[in-house]
């Protein structure tokens, strides 16, 4: 799987607002734009129960379309921007298409071709495989549009 430098750069900058302090306390992660988007009601009624073998933690918004597992956190975020076409970093899990870029602390992965989009940062603990299979309910209930993974 390859990366897109240039998105990467931009997701550091997300990802350091993103990232949960070590411990038992609230991973701290803001809803996106578009999480009022009744697609991302639906998605959230299907985060999964455990990720990677981690259990859910609490975040510090009450928006349900935010979720987190795991100390480092696994993040889940519904509502941000839908990448637009590429050809980098695409790579299919179970039918699902994700744009993957590499962090400095793991990696970030957008649903590619649905809107509004399902973002999943991985920590470098859990990122050797990343568990994005753990999310293919949830992001079944956004539609896929016309741009896919080749």
């Amino acid at each position: 799987m390859r990366f897109a430098p240039a998105a990467a750069v931009c997701a550091l900058a997300l990802t350091a607002s993103l990232t949960a302090c070590g411990g038992e306390g609230a991973v701290q992660a803001s809803p996106p734009e578009q999480a009022s988007n009744p697609l991302c009601a639906r998605a959230s009624r299907q985060w999964p129960t455990t990720v990677s073998g981690q259990k859910a933690r609490k975040v510090t918004t009450k928006s349900s379309t935010v979720h987190a597992w795991g100390d480092p956190a696994i993040i889940a975020r519904c509502g941000v921007a839908s990448p637009g076409p590429t050809a980098t970093g695409c790579v299919s899990v179970d039918g699902i298409d994700w744009v993957g870029s590499k962090l400095s602390d793991g990696g970030r992965y957008i649903t590619y071709g649905r809107t509004p989009a399902i973002e999943v940062l991985v920590p470098t603990k859990y990122n050797s495989l990343p568990p994005l299979g753990a999310f293919t309910q949830a992001v079944r209930q956004i539609p896929q549009g016309t741009h896919r993974c080749s």
